[in-house]
């Protein structure tokens, strides 16, 4: 059974968080959805972000998230792949030493890794992104140019891939997402 992590944290975006959660563990997978600072059974809070025509997402209150295990408890090397929420969450969560080092880990180790919309930032900070090629919300553009990587302009309901590495702009890219990195993950999907 491949074991997946999950970053979030409060305010990841909702749909960012539940929708892979729970599409990983129909297939079968056991995912550990974690926080810094947060232990199994506590929760975070999500935010809603939508598309409505203004010049950017909109947000809205979203759901109570319960975290299935502890960040202090995890191992990265007990992981097959690594799952970042995005949202606000990873502007503070690129924060944390911690968190930067799992995802050098998965890198250095070439394992499987998905990420979307603002949850490149996680990337950015740990600085695995230079001569990568990936995609995000368009706003964190900017932020993957500067470390090092080539910013990928693709429909938002679309994924990309490079290497071990797979993004999506948003939440509405998931079923390509998630799709590319199971592949990743060793899976076999026929369509």
């Amino acid at each position: 059974m491949k074991k997946i992590l999950l970053f979030t944290g409060d305010f990841a975006e909702d749909y960012e968080t539940m929708v892979p959660f729970q599409m990983l563990e129909m297939l079968g997978y056991t995912v550990h959805a974690v926080c810094p600072g947060k232990k199994k059974g506590e929760t975070v809070k999500t935010a809603i972000h939508d598309f409505e025509g203004d010049q950017t997402y909109t947000e809205k209150p979203g759901h109570q998230f319960a975290l299935n295990y502890s960040f202090s408890d995890v191992k990265a090397g007990d992981y097959d792949g690594l799952v970042i929420a995005g949202g606000r969450a990873p502007e503070y969560l690129r924060l944390n030493q911690e968190i930067l080092k799992i995802v050098q880990h998965f890198f250095s180790e070439n394992k499987p890794v998905a990420t979307v919309c603002h949850g490149a930032q996680i990337l950015t900070a740990a600085g695995v992104l230079k001569g990568r090629k990936l995609t995000a919300y368009p706003a964190v553009g900017p932020e993957v140019q500067l470390a090092g990587a080539e910013y990928q302009e693709i429909p938002v309901d679309s994924a990309f891939v490079d290497g071990n590495l797979v993004s999506s702009p948003a939440w509405p890219g998931h079923a390509k997402i998630i799709r590319e990195f199971v592949k990743l993950l060793g899976a076999k999907i026929e369509i």
